[in-house]
C-alpha cells in the first residue's frame, strides 16, 4: 500500500471515530491499541508523538509508509542475499562438475593438462592440482 492509500485508510477511520458519540474515549483506545500493536509488530516506527489518531492522522500514515518503504527494502535485501547465495552454490556445484570429469579425463586418457583444462574450461594450475591429487 502507498503513502495515499495507507492516507485513506488513516482517514476512514478518523470519519469512523468522529462521527461517534464517544469520540474522544474511541480515539484514545484505539489510538493505543494502534501503538501497541504496532511495536508487538517490531515496527520501526516511532510513534511517541502520536497521542490521537484524529489529530495526528497525517503523521501516522507518514509514519506507516515509511515503515512499509523499510519493509520492503528489508525485503528486497533478503531476496537478494538469497540469490546471491543460491548463485554461489550453483557455481560451487559446476565448478565440482568440471572437477570431476577432468578427474576422469585424467584417469582414462593420457591428454595433457592444458587440453583438459581447455575442455572442461578450468585453469591449467587446477588440472595440475587434480593430477597430483589422482597419483597419490
Amino acid at each position: 500500500m502507498d503513502r495515499k492509500g495507507l492516507q485513506q485508510a488513516v482517514d476512514r477511520i478518523v470519519a469512523i471515530i468522529q462521527a461517534d458519540p464517544h469520540k474522544e474515549r474511541i480515539d484514545k483506545i484505539i489510538t493505543r491499541w494502534l501503538k501497541r500493536h504496532l511495536q508487538r509488530l517490531g515496527t520501526e516506527v516511532n510513534l511517541d508523538q502520536l497521542n490521537s489518531l484524529v489529530e495526528d492522522k497525517d503523521m501516522l500514515a507518514e509514519n506507516l509508509e515509511n515503515w512499509a518503504q523499510q519493509e520492503r527494502r528489508a525485503e528486497r535485501q533478503k531476496v537478494l542475499q538469497e540469490t546471491e547465495q543460491r548463485v554461489r552454490e550453483a557455481e560451487q556445484r559446476a565448478l565440482e562438475s568440471k572437477c570431476n570429469a577432468a578427474r576422469k579425463l585424467i584417469a582414462l586418457t593420457e591428454m595433457n593438462d592444458q587440453l583438459i583444462a581447455e575442455i572442461e574450461e578450468l585453469p591449467v594450475e587446477e588440472v595440475e592440482k587434480l593430477r597430483a591429487e589422482t597419483r597419490h
